[in-house]
């Protein structure tokens, strides 16, 4: 007999941002379990595109996202 399925797992949304997909990435480029240093190195880039952009760093990432 089978067991059941197992139930999906929802990602919760970043500390920051409110933003699953802003999760889904940092998850991505974590290495060895260390979370909290992807989201700062995230977090900085985001940072340093604001300065340098001149508009929001999350929506330029989003356009980013979307085009690959």
């Amino acid at each position: 007999m089978r067991k059941s399925k197992p139930k999906k797992r929802y990602l919760l949304p970043d500390p920051k941002f409110q933003d699953p997909l802003v999760t889904k990435f940092v998850n991505y480029m974590m290495e060895r379990g260390k979370k909290d240093v992807a989201y700062n190195i995230f977090y900085d880039a985001i940072a340093n595109v604001e300065k340098k952009a001149g508009e929001s760093g999350l929506e330029v990432w989003k356009r980013a996202m979307n085009n690959v």
